[in-house]
């Protein structure tokens, strides 16, 4: 009995000196972190490094805040706190500062200043009645030639959503991820007669992802041993919103030099030329973007000429069937982009192990399906029908399959599919038998070559 109960003990020390392992190699918290500076974001950088201006330009910012009113979603129950933070208006300060191109003032707590002031004036009034009048005065606040508005105007949750999974005799693992989205308007306005003189807006994706395992099987029958593990990484929207509010006070630099907004600074525009040039550059890049930073264009022609490799097996009366090799050979036209029109010819070889093996000639046609044609990789699912030819009368069947196509070089695509046959028949080798017409299953991976137009 003690020495069951010392077993039990040592094992269970066991555990728990792999489990902090595994904690320190998936990099888990296992201890309370120190204070640190804030992150930085790529823009930062960028912000710090830009060419300075001939002169600063004083700029103020009353209000730039959360315009979208939206709430942390929650499973169960309410979420009072907020989806964005309420501290962007610090965020654009920050982000004016640190481009050393402008010049905050405090306009968001005006009256705290205003106040101040006041008070220094009344005590210098109350304490100071025989020093000298000169210094009693105060310098004038600084006034603003232009001022900041805007905010955040949309925060849109689960924009895109996906996870893979898979689990085999107990043993399985998945992933998932989720993408929310925040935007940002920012507008330069003249405050000698209101005149709006540059808008910008940008956009940044926020990214979820865990990745989850699992272990359950029995050892025996009274015993079951399960394990588990996950890791779950959530990008801070405080970052998010940083960096759109960053890319924000960029693009609205760059705007105002090409635009002449910025006075002096604009006379040497040849100083900055390196910077307007970047700025062309994504711009053209970003007419074709679509949401999720995809960049969907015309990667397929109206033609295309394939060829397949294929692992094909029969699924028929005969017990022991074989996995074979064979080849398809065909041409597509595209009715339109998400549809096309297939012919091809393949080779298909069924055999039972050393009872039949019949070989076939395979005329099919089929109608295609492409999920996202403006992609390079897409998803596709096509179905038709076929005529298999040997030496014993002709089979008819229906065929149907799926796959996927990466576009990986100027006109060329990697396939990869599969592809179940249902024949018409229950006689492809020459048995009649029960009540299932003979089938197959077929795995190929092949290349498309596309011509003509677009």
């Amino acid at each position: 009995m003690r020495s069951t109960t010392y077993t039990r003990i040592f094992f269970w020390v066991i555990m728990l000196c792999i489990l902090q392992a595994c904690s320190s190699l998936l990099g888990l918290p296992s201890s309370p972190e120190k204070s640190t500076l804030g992150e930085s974001t790529q823009y930062t950088t960028e912000l710090k490094n830009l060419p300075l201006p001939k002169e600063k330009i004083v700029i103020g910012v009353y209000k730039f805040r959360d315009q979208t009113g939206q709430y942390k979603p929650a499973e169960n129950g309410n979420n009072w706190s907020t989806a964005v933070p309420q501290g962007t208006t610090t965020i654009l300060i920050k982000a004016l500062e640190d481009s050393k191109w402008f010049i905050p003032i405090e306009r968001e707590n005006i009256a705290n200043l205003l106040n101040e002031r006041q008070i220094i004036r009344s005590t210098r009034q109350e304490y100071l009645k025989d020093a000298d009048k000169n210094s009693q005065a105060l310098p004038p606040l600084l006034y603003a030639g232009i001022l900041l508005e805007g905010g955040v105007i949309s925060y849109d949750s689960n924009i895109m959503t996906g996870g893979l999974g898979a689990r085999y005799f107990g043993i399985g693992a998945s992933t998932q991820y989720r993408q929310d989205r925040i935007t940002i308007y920012l507008r330069a306005v003249s405050t000698l007669n209101g005149e709006i003189l540059k808008t910008v807006y940008t956009s940044k994706t926020i990214l979820s992802t865990s990745v989850n395992g699992s272990f359950f099987r029995y050892i025996d029958t009274e015993r079951l041993l399960e394990a588990e593990v996950g890791l779950t990484q959530n990008e801070p929207v405080q970052l998010a919103v940083t960096e759109a509010i960053e890319k924000a006070v960029k693009g609205l630099i760059v705007e105002g030099i090409k635009d002449k907004i910025w006075g002096k600074s604009a006379d040497n525009i040849e100083n900055y030329q390196a910077i307007l040039d970047e700025y062309d550059r994504e711009q053209k890049n970003n007419v074709n973007r679509a949401i999720g930073n995809k960049f969907p264009g015309s990667y397929r022609k109206n033609f295309a000429v394939f060829g397949n490799l294929e692992a094909q097996k029969i699924k028929d009366d005969y017990v022991n069937p074989k996995m074979n090799i064979g080849g398809k050979l065909g041409f597509k036209y595209f009715m339109n982009p998400n549809f096309n029109l297939e012919f091809n010819s393949n080779v298909f070889t069924l055999e039972n192990e050393n009872i039949v093996k019949r070989t076939f000639l395979v005329p099919e046609i089929n109608i295609e399906y492409l999920l996202f044609p403006k992609y390079k990789f897409t998803p596709y699912i096509y179905g038709g029908a076929g005529v298999m030819y040997s030496e014993i009368k002709p089979q008819y069947k229906a065929q149907f399959g799926g796959g996927f196509e990466y576009i990986f070089a100027k006109n060329i695509g990697l396939r990869a599919s599969s592809q179940y046959d249902l024949g018409f028949k229950d006689q492809w080798e020459g048995l009649i038998n029960g009540q299932r017409k003979d089938q197959a299953l077929r795995f190929s991976l092949g290349l498309n070559f596309y011509i003509g137009n677009q």
